[in-house]
């Protein structure tokens, strides 16, 4: 499940780079919210901390409600950033952690 959410969202930020309707800029924020959330408490839920982290700021920085105004340019840095960031996050093995 993890993987399909971190596909999904790439997909999505790499489609940011195109010149889309502002509702879809919207949809991929609220997206990125809920998918962003879903993986850190999974990632807290599985022990790991730093992920669960990474990907709480992840989920407050593209939350829709208090936007974060970047400038069209950052943000398609950041868009490409993140996706390639979550591709790569699928091939990587997570460390053991104690528990």
């Amino acid at each position: 499940m993890n993987n399909v959410i971190k596909i999904v969202l790439a997909i999505l930020f790499f489609l940011c780079l195109v010149d889309m309707p502002y509702g879809y800029y919207q949809f991929v924020r609220f997206s990125g919210l809920v998918g962003f959330a879903v993986l850190a408490y999974q990632a807290h839920e599985q022990g790991r901390q730093t992920e669960m982290i990474i990907y709480a700021g992840l989920a407050l920085l593209f939350q829709p409600f208090f936007k974060i105004a970047l400038g069209r340019q950052i943000w398609n840095v950041v868009d490409v950033v993140v996706g390639i960031g979550l591709l790569i996050s699928i091939f990587m093995k997570p460390k053991e952690s104690p528990r």
